[in-house]
């Protein structure tokens, strides 16, 4: 019996040093100070600059995309031709940007089928717009591959 007791209190002890005192310490304090800046930013009305600058529409196409899961997700253009399809050579990003547009289109009880407009904007950047939630992404910093995938059907 007295392993039985030695195991318990050795157990007790290690549990206790799992996580140090001063990293929980540190991981309120961080997060307090998180919280107080944006409350700070917010009440002083600071301009918000992690924003894109505004830049206007130099090309456009309405796009729909159709699929699933399994099969992968078409890109039809207003005529209903497949110009591309998320099963293609890197062009997996196609997939990402259906199941969240689909997801927002459901969470907002509109059509899921509707076109989303495709953007080329003067500053080169490439975006996809949706009218029927005013969802909206701009594809910057997903890496090259990911945008190329849409950026090659307006160019």
């Amino acid at each position: 019996m007295p392993t039985t007791n030695s195991l318990a209190a050795q157990m007790k002890h290690r549990d206790r040093d799992m996580v140090p005192k001063v990293l929980v310490q540190a991981m309120f304090t961080l997060m307090i100070a998180a919280v107080l800046l944006v409350a700070y930013a917010r009440l002083t009305d600071r301009p918000v600059i992690g924003v894109a600058p505004h830049s206007d529409i130099v090309a456009e196409m309405p796009i729909t995309l159709m699929g699933n899961r399994s099969d992968g997700v078409a890109v039809l253009d207003a005529d209903g031709r497949q110009i591309a399809h998320s099963t293609d050579h890197k062009a997996g990003f196609i997939d990402v940007i259906w199941v969240t547009t689909t997801r927002e289109r459901i969470v907002n009880n509109t059509d899921t089928q509707a076109p989303l407009r495709l953007v080329r904007r003067e500053n080169g950047h490439v975006a996809i717009l949706d009218d029927t939630t005013g969802w909206s992404i701009e594809l910057i910093g997903y890496g090259q591959d990911n945008v190329a995938a849409f950026a090659k059907l307006i160019d």
